[in-house]
């Protein structure tokens, strides 16, 4: 199995593992950092689970969900959790998803994660696609998103069902041979 580790200039990606649960569930559970998430702030239990099914992904061949702690490059704490998951019927495609602890909204941290996930689903991974979705409302993922090179490819309507009724999503990409790291 191989380990993932991923260095930024201001942040770090590495594959999660049991010691993560307690600082991934003040993310999970906040009810800001999931407020554009199909889903409602997670328990500690759930959260446990997560990362036990992310361990077993981890060991499969072949290996077609990273789920990645966000650590900060300097204390290597961790302030966020990211996923790409290379889709079954195309090899060459990803769809990446990611949130912060709102602690680090507002500072640029989302721009270098996208940026860090792609750098990682290009070089490392070698995948041609690199998509993610985001809630309308979502601005700050939008912005993260474009900033650092994605493109916005449209609308997918009544795309996920969330505790709150259906949600619309809008879907970025990027494609690796149009892709430079900024």
């Amino acid at each position: 199995m191989r380990r993932v580790v991923c260095d930024g200039e201001r942040l770090g990606l590495r594959d999660v593992t049991e010691a993560d649960v307690t600082a991934l569930h003040t993310i999970y559970s906040h009810p800001a950092a999931v407020q554009h998430a199909p889903f409602a702030p997670r328990s500690l239990q759930e959260v446990t689970g997560l990362v036990e099914e992310a361990m077993e992904a981890a060991a499969a061949e072949p290996r077609r969900l990273y789920v990645l702690a966000v650590v900060d490059a300097r204390h290597r704490d961790v302030i966020g959790v990211a996923r790409l998951r290379i889709e079954a019927d195309l090899p060459h495609s990803a769809e990446i998803g990611f949130g912060l602890h709102p602690d680090q909204w507002g500072r640029g941290i989302g721009t270098d994660l996208v940026r860090l996930l792609l750098s990682f689903g290009f070089k490392q991974l070698g995948l041609h696609r690199i998509w993610g979705a985001r809630s309308p409302a979502n601005l700050p993922a939008q912005l993260a998103m474009l900033t650092a090179g994605m493109v916005e490819e449209g609308r997918i309507r009544h795309h996920l069902h969330t505790p709150n009724g259906w949600r619309d999503s809008i879907v970025h990409s990027a494609i690796e041979g149009e892709w430079t790291e900024r």
